[in-house]
């Protein structure tokens, strides 16, 4: 990186438009990011609408060639606002939620009920209710308790649920261990070797008002190894196989989950979604030729990958510290109240002078973020060139799960985030004010 410029650099973390102009200032879908902090303030969230509409239609262009009426459902718990939920509607993508929130905000947006899928492993009965009343297309059971739940609301309402039931398959995904899901310690779904996802099939199947379309399993995220998938849909295939011989139960839809990694950083790219959709697919063609079953409907769930290349988060230096012989801070106006990932899963980023694109970086600093925590670091030992203060700082690859997991922490206001296309910034969700944190004060 140190013979490149943070343009060329760290082209493959940045948005698709991402440019610079002469002056050497970020611009990103046409806009130039000064003008835009200008306008809107920082911190900012930045999105580029370009990328997040080719991303949709790559995953649905490779899944489909390899498998014919392949559906993609973007996994919301990434990032969700209606501006989104408009632009996958358009590009023809299904939805995930894991809440009544999610789900509000999915059916405020555009999206159709039969095209939601609702997960979690922690399903209130209003929640369930909610989903119900809404007509979601399908429900992911998770656990006895909500299967149990489940049967009793259908029957007093005479309402078939079309479900799918989330089995943990006993793999190892090879990621975090706070985002990994597929083990069989885990507190997502049936588990598969002791016999309760069987049990459960039963159960479901005896259910007057619920149609069990098929299975669901999840990994983890983010998953660089493709090969856990096809471990996965082995063993659910195998599972499959045998539910149809004891129970003459024959799936009709299959989803491998998603978690489809995202570059963060430019010294790790992602597998593309082609390589994804031909593992994926030959795994489960493999699956269903070996036991004689049906090729399911299949669909996937991509939530990161859709949307956080095409993030940018924007940043104003407040305050520079030299400790001699030790480090070199630069202090931001935001941090872990809007990415606690680097705190929390000691997640990795860039950093980029928005202003000096064009400037080989030659100073290794540390980016702080402003909150009253050692741990609210966002960016060490970055490569970056001398700053000034009231100049920008850009971390790229932050579309996804920084403003999904945000806070009010130290009563922070939580930042503005524009989308942006064809040198036009649309404001879609305004910063907060003072007096918004008090008005759910008593």
């Amino acid at each position: 990186m140190t013979h490149q410029t943070p343009i060329d650099a760290l082209r493959e973390v940045m948005p698709l438009s991402a440019a610079a102009n002469e002056d050497g200032v970020l611009r990103i879908g046409g806009c130039d990011v000064r003008e835009l902090a200008r306008e809107f303030g920082t911190p900012l969230y930045i999105y580029d609408e370009h990328t997040i509409r080719q991303t949709c239609r790559e995953y649905l262009r490779d899944f489909q060639s390899q498998m014919p009426g392949a559906r993609a459902h973007y996994a919301s718990k990434a990032w969700l606002s209606p501006a989104l939920v408009e632009i996958l509607v358009e590009e023809g993508f299904g939805l995930d939620v894991v809440s009544a929130g999610e789900l509000h905000v999915a059916l405020a947006g555009g999206m159709e009920a039969e095209q939601i899928g609702f997960h979690g492993n922690g399903k209130t009965p209003a929640e369930l209710a909610y989903a119900l009343d809404s007509g979601v297309g399908r429900i992911i059971v998770d656990n006895d308790d909500e299967l149990a739940l489940l049967d009793d609301l259908t029957r007093s309402r005479a309402t078939e649920q079309q479900v799918m039931l989330r089995i943990t398959p006993g793999v190892d995904a090879q990621t975090h261990e706070k985002t990994t899901t597929g083990l069989r310690d885990s507190k997502f779904g049936f588990p598969l070797p002791s016999g309760q996802a069987e049990s459960a099939l039963v159960r479901a199947l005896e259910a007057p008002f619920l149609d069990v379309t098929g299975f669901h399993i999840h990994l983890g995220s983010p998953l660089f190894n493709i090969e856990p998938y096809a471990d996965g849909i082995a063993t659910i295939g195998e599972f499959a196989a045998q539910m149809k011989q004891r129970h003459g139960y024959e799936w009709r839809e299959f989803s491998p989950g998603g978690g489809m990694a995202l570059s963060y950083t430019a010294d790790r790219t992602a597998p593309a979604s082609e390589r994804y959709a031909a593992r994926i697919a030959d795994a489960i063609h493999t699956a269903c030729d070996t036991h004689g079953l049906p090729m399911p409907d299949v669909h996937i769930e991509p939530g990161r990958s859709v949307v956080g290349r095409a993030g940018v988060a924007l940043y104003s230096v407040v305050s520079r510290k030299h400790i001699p012989e030790t480090r070199a801070y630069v202090t931001v106006d935001g941090g872990m109240a809007d990415n606690i990932r680097p705190a929390m899963y000691e997640s990795k980023y860039e950093a980029a002078a928005a202003e000096q694109m064009h400037t080989i970086p030659s100073l290794t600093v540390t980016v702080a973020g402003k909150f009253c925590e050692s741990g609210d670091v966002l960016v060490r030992d970055a490569l970056l060139p001398s700053l000034q203060l009231g100049e920008l700082i850009a971390i790229p690859a932050s579309g996804a799960y920084q403003i999904a997991m945000e806070s009010n922490y130290n009563l922070a206001l939580r930042p503005a985030i524009v989308m942006v296309q064809d040198g036009d910034a649309r404001l879609v969700r305004r910063r907060q004010t003072l007096d918004d944190l008090l008005h759910l004060e008593l």
